[in-house]
């Protein structure tokens, strides 16, 4: 108890004399601070990349590809192959009776940046009707759907944002053809809201492409149902595909964007290093300002574990401070800001929102605490260990 109590002094001396101090505290927290808004705010690239990507597919849709193919640019079906997957079991059926199965092709296209006028790659695929209800949660928010036959697009609202030539009424010269666009869909912030769309049937031949395709996006009847569908088609001698539920094939490609938080992380440590030397600094100087106080405590019979903590606590108190700034400066700054970057698997530009979830703050507060734990450890082992007489000479 009395031990408790000596800590409990202490520390609360160190807190009372922090405005004396409170130039050098201020560098200390604003370089933590530095650290986690670096940390938070490269990391939620890859967050919201993910969740761009994965978030929302529907647990009762699958994608086929060709076996072997990692992604649609490197998947081939032909007409045949297409028809059996369409016929297979487990399938859902649209009200008017046919299967809710859309062969698709995928082709890259050159598009400006609205914001900085250079070329981009942006994907244009080719779907057959049965697309728009395969896809959940698709709406239509200016004009209106594909009419089959014709050369139309419709632009992802992502799209649409990002890249210029794509609004509604305009007419874009892809491959041997003119396209006029008629409406504009969200899909709720899916990797879809990337996308331009065209009929398939009118898109293969401006392409120079035959009459295959190169996946198969599919409903179920449920997600029980993959299983059996995965089945009937693996079986099927006639059909050399692989079979994924839509949620893993995100999966897959999101993985491309996965040097981001490598990248986020190598920086954030190099940054700790001058943060850490920072709060070293600040709290040395803050144990010799107090060197007479400490000395006379310990002179009273205070042990030298109370002055340690009482340090460290100073020092997790600037790190909390420091994190929690950085972090909120992260999420008004960064949380639900938009850009595209590149899809490796796909070659193609991606447009999503940077997400700085309530995991992430945390995890960077968590490491503010760390640094400032760090930076205040040599401080605080010195301010105890050195003798009671030397202390009171120095001060």
């Amino acid at each position: 108890m009395r031990w408790l109590r000596q800590v409990f002094a202490v520390t609360l001396l160190n807190f009372q004399t922090l405005p004396q101090r409170f130039a050098s505290s201020i560098v200390a927290v604003v370089g933590i601070a530095g650290v986690v808004l670096v940390f938070v705010a490269v990391l939620s690239i890859g967050v919201g990349f993910r969740k761009t990507m994965v978030g929302s597919a529907a647990a009762e849709n699958a994608v086929v590809l060709r076996a072997g193919a990692t992604s649609e640019m490197s998947s081939g079906l032909t007409l045949e192959e297409t028809r059996l997957i369409a016929e297979a079991p487990g399938i859902a059926r649209a009200p008017e009776g046919g299967p809710l199965a859309s062969a698709e092709m995928f082709v890259i296209v050159d598009l400006d940046k609205r914001s900085t006028g250079t070329e981009a790659n942006v994907p244009l695929r080719g779907v057959q009707p049965e697309a728009f209800e395969v896809r959940q949660g698709l709406r239509i928010l200016e004009g209106r759907k594909l009419i089959p036959g014709r050369q139309e697009i419709v632009v992802g609202e992502g799209a649409l944002r990002e890249f210029a030539g794509t609004d509604l009424g305009s007419t874009l010269r892809l491959g041997q053809a003119d396209w006029e666009v008629v409406g504009i869909f969200t899909t709720g912030g899916s990797v879809a809201d990337s996308e331009l769309w065209a009929d398939s049937k009118v898109l293969a031949p401006a392409y120079n492409r035959g009459s295959g395709s190169q996946s198969v996006y599919a409903r179920l009847t449920s997600p029980e149902a993959f299983t059996a569908f995965q089945q009937a088609l693996t079986d099927d001698p006639r059909l050399n595909v692989k079979v994924m539920r839509e949620e893993e094939y995100y999966e897959e490609q999101a993985r491309s964007i996965d040097y981001i938080n490598i990248l986020g992380i190598a920086i954030a440590v190099i940054m700790a290093f001058g943060a850490i030397f920072g709060a070293v600094l600040t709290l040395y100087s803050a144990v010799a300002a107090r060197g007479r106080e400490i000395a006379t405590l310990r002179a009273l019979g205070f042990g030298g574990s109370p002055v340690v903590l009482s340090v460290l606590a100073e020092a997790m108190l600037l790190g909390l401070v420091g994190g929690a700034l950085g972090g909120g400066l992260a999420y008004a700054l960064f949380n639900g800001f938009r850009a595209a970057t590149m899809n490796w698997q796909s070659f193609s530009q991606v447009t999503f929102a940077f997400a700085v979830t309530p995991l992430l703050v945390v995890t960077g507060i968590v490491g503010a605490l760390l640094m400032g734990l760090v930076g205040g450890l040599f401080p605080a082992l010195r301010a105890a260990w050195t003798p009671v007489a030397h202390a009171l000479r120095e001060s």
